[in-house]
């Protein structure tokens, strides 16, 4: 140590160097992490509904709450992932999508209306639209075999504007580093609106 060096006493507490996250999509998840809820760790449904009243009045229309992954449905007291008229009663206007995972996701009515999913929708390649015995839409979007219905339907949802969506990869940025990662590979993703993304 030189005359100059600076000496910090951690009182037995470790120290580590900033992470680095190698698979992120730092993109794609700034440009609309203001209008994301997260579920990691919440206990129960209860709580997650909650949460999605909480996030739907702070969110202006004609944006959607996203619940994008972060969660299972076993983390849960209630062991099951929250129902259709569960998210209707916590949005009945907003447009809600919960990503569950890469297999499945959940639209409220408001989203289903948003996106023009109808009982006459055709199930498109790779996914079905979960319908009940009387041919009703479920609001369960399944991925078989692959997750492109998924991507697809939340990249119908409007985009914040150049000012906001700016912001709003800032403070993805804010909470990276809060967690210590301060430098990431993105690993891209897209194309589900070719040309268009």
């Amino acid at each position: 140590m030189g005359a100059h060096t600076k000496v910090i006493d951690l009182k037995g507490r470790a120290a580590i160097p900033g992470l680095h996250d190698s698979h992120t999509h730092l993109i794609r998840a700034g440009l609309n992490y203001t209008m994301e809820l997260r579920w990691d760790g919440v206990p129960s449904l209860a709580d997650a509904m909650r949460m999605l009243k909480e996030q739907v009045a702070r969110t202006p229309a004609p944006q959607w709450v996203r619940v994008v992954g972060g969660f299972t449905e076993h983390q849960f007291a209630e062991k099951r992932l929250p129902t259709l008229a569960e998210i209707n009663a916590a949005a009945p206007d907003t447009p809600v999508f919960i990503l569950q995972l890469y297999d499945c996701a959940l639209l409220n009515g408001a989203a289903l209306r948003a996106v023009g999913y109808t009982k006459d929708t055709p199930n498109p390649p790779g996914g079905e639209i979960e319908r009940d015995k009387q041919g009703n839409l479920t609001g369960l979007l399944l991925a078989k075999p692959n997750a492109m219905i998924l991507y697809a339907t939340l990249s119908k949802g409007p985009k914040l504007d150049a000012d906001a969506q700016e912001i709003s990869t800032r403070l993805f940025m804010r909470e990276l580093i809060r967690l210590g990662i301060t430098s990431v590979i993105d690993a891209g993703g897209g194309f589900q609106n070719y040309p268009d993304d």
